[in-house]
């Protein structure tokens, strides 16, 4: 599957946010947003109106960055969340927080979603007992992720095994002593870490 390869902070400079694509050093004074704010190029803190669609267009790139997907994979879950019952915009983001890679990002085994991603991808990562290599694999409810026991003992899981849990969905569970988690329930609208307005979403593919 292609995925992005640039400068991942560019992008949180494009779209005016953070999107917390680096882990920890989103967090510090090393920051792009810190040192930089203004979108990248010659002419990033030109004054730009902005019209209706490229409003909408922004909120739709902010989403795709955020969760690392391109386009032909951000549209495939408008699709099927439009067949969906219930509310399209809560139904799409409800289907892309149930992704392998953003379960494991939101347990905090990975520090960023780019990370999380890597760690699915080498198999470390297994559902039910079983490993799992597909990043876009969605959970269900009761499903139990763990990280794999022959990889424990990595530093990167051994570090793991000390933290303490700060902010943890409520739709998850997870005890760093054992690197086992639990999905309690399916994720809604309220669980979502970003700040989107996914109305302008489906506004912008509904056209």
């Amino acid at each position: 599957m292609a995925k992005y390869t640039g400068p991942v902070c560019k992008l949180c400079r494009r779209e005016g946010a953070k999107l917390f694509l680096k882990g920890d050093r989103c967090y510090g004074k090393r920051c792009a947003m810190e040192v930089n704010p203004l979108p990248p190029g010659q002419h990033g803190g030109a004054r730009k109106k902005a019209t209706p669609y490229s409003v909408q267009l922004r909120e739709k790139q902010k989403a795709k960055r955020a969760y690392g997907l391109l386009e032909k994979q951000f549209h495939m879950y408008y699709v099927k969340a439009e067949k969906m019952r219930g509310v399209t915009g809560d139904n799409m983001f409800s289907l892309i927080e149930r992704r392998l890679d953003n379960v494991v990002y939101r347990m905090g085994i990975g520090s960023s979603r780019a990370q999380s991603r890597q760690i699915v991808n080498h198999r470390h990562i297994t559902v039910n007992g079983k490993p799992v290599d597909i990043p876009s694999y969605l959970v269900k409810k009761d499903d139990v992720i763990a990280v794999k026991e022959s990889k424990r003992s990595k530093p990167i899981f051994e570090e793991l095994k000390t933290m303490k849990i700060s902010s943890l969905p409520k739709w998850l569970t997870f005890d760093p002593s054992s690197l086992t988690g639990q999905i309690t329930a399916l994720p809604t609208r309220e669980d979502l870490d970003l700040s989107i307005s996914e109305h302008m979403i489906v506004e912008l593919y509904s056209k």
